[in-house]
């Protein structure tokens, strides 16, 4: 199976494809998937829609992380996600005190991958300032801080337990939290193979307020101050100039798309045929976890921007008419570079007996497989020459939601 082309085999049964990395999740914001559909303001928005996630994300220890995460990374693998890179500052306790072991959160989410059997790339958060103008975290922002040499402390450590299924990277929360010193000190310090992520441009505001103090746009500020490379994955990127869209692709940086998300919270539309037209690289995240399914990440990528331009089969490549064919060929192709795990060899079997895919040929599977509809065809899963799901069904999905439904009997009163 050709990885890098997102070839597509028919085997007994089934099509082989390869598995799909999702390159943006928050964990711990699946247990609150639903619980942000209600008015609180007449002009709801992501900044109101943060209020909710901070109070859930105060109720979290290690313990009830490490069951919502092992939930959450069944289902990733249940809908064909064979890697995660887990953007993950939950550091300390809710007060903000460090816990004993300082790597406890971390481990947590490391424990949580082991045990369902996907692949992780950790990237730990610096956080550190609670806007552009460099003012002290908010309380409830304290358990997210580091200064830079408790964050290198907590990154060498975890960087040390890389593993044929783990990889550490960083992750800088944005340009608002991370001040330019910070980030150049630790973008110096870390080692060559660590991949390196950062929220950026994912709201209007955040655009304004750079300007305002920066006297740059996110993307400009960053391109100009950062050598910015195929290492790093630039998280939404939603808000974008031309020299933006053309600069991103020449640096060979990854765009994490979030869709899902991103229409959750009414960030807007990134500009995708632009981007693909500069030639550059992109893959997509579940981010928030309201949805956790790449068929619908991808699906709504291209629906997006057919209701922005009022035309059809928008994403497609030079070379082919297959928006899914483009579609999986773009999110295999920048996989390696996002989350640091390549050639894996990990693959997804759809199920050829499903009706959705009756009489499909290797030329329409990929379209059929992400347009035909919400029922999951994913038959089996393979990560690291094992089966992880098969049937379906992950092999331990019942003792996993099990501890996940007890654990949210707990989280949820008073929310």
């Amino acid at each position: 199976m050709d990885q890098t082309h997102g070839h597509v085999e028919p085997i007994p049964g089934g099509w082989r494809l390869p598995g799909i990395a999702n390159l943006h999740s928050h964990a711990f914001q699946r247990a609150m998937a639903g619980l942000a559909e209600r008015q609180t303001h007449p002009e709801d928005s992501f900044w109101t829609w943060r209020e909710t996630m901070y109070a859930m994300a105060a109720r979290f220890d290690p313990d009830s992380l490490h069951a919502v995460a092992s939930q959450l990374y069944v289902e990733m693998l249940e809908a064909g996600y064979t890697s995660v890179c887990e953007f993950h500052y939950l550091h300390h306790a809710p007060d903000g005190s460090p816990y004993e072991d300082r790597a406890a959160m971390s481990q947590a989410i490391i424990a949580a991958a082991r045990e369902a059997g996907i692949r992780l790339t950790l990237l730990p958060v610096l956080y550190m300032a609670g806007g552009f103008d460099g003012r002290a975290l908010g309380e409830r922002q304290r358990r997210f801080g580091h200064d830079v040499d408790g964050y290198l402390r907590l990154f060498s450590e975890l960087h040390a337990l890389q593993d044929g299924m783990l990889r550490v990277g960083c992750a800088l929360h944005s340009l608002r939290a991370v001040p330019q010193d910070a980030m150049q000190a630790v973008v110096r310090s870390l080692p060559g193979d660590a991949r390196i992520h950062v929220h950026i441009a994912e709201q209007i505001g955040e655009v304004q307020d750079c300007l305002a103090v920066r006297d740059a746009r996110p993307v400009e500020w960053l391109l100009d101050h950062a050598d910015v490379d195929h290492r790093w994955t630039l998280v939404h990127a939603t808000h974008l100039t031309d020299a933006e869209v053309a600069g991103i692709a020449r640096s060979g940086a990854t765009v994490a798309i979030c869709p899902t998300t991103e229409a959750n919270l009414g960030d807007g539309l990134f500009p995708l045929r632009k981007y693909l037209d500069a030639g550059g690289a992109w893959g997509i995240g579940s981010d928030s976890h309201i949805s956790v399914s790449p068929v619908e990440e991808l699906r709504w990528l291209e629906y997006g921007q057919r209701l922005d331009s009022r035309h059809r089969n928008i994403a497609v490549r030079e070379g082919s008419q297959s928006v899914g064919d483009t579609l999986l060929h773009d999110v295999v192709a920048s996989a390696g570079a996002a989350t640091g795990f390549e050639g894996t060899g990990d693959c997804v079997v759809l199920d050829a007996l499903a009706p959705q895919l009756a009489g499909a040929t290797g030329s329409d599977v990929v379209d059929r497989w992400i347009f035909s509809g919400n029922r999951n065809l994913v038959r089996d899963v393979e990560v690291g020459g094992e089966v992880v799901v098969g049937n379906g069904l992950h092999h331990d999905r019942e003792a996993i939601a099990a501890r996940y439904r007890g654990v949210m009997e707990t989280l949820l009163p008073g929310l």
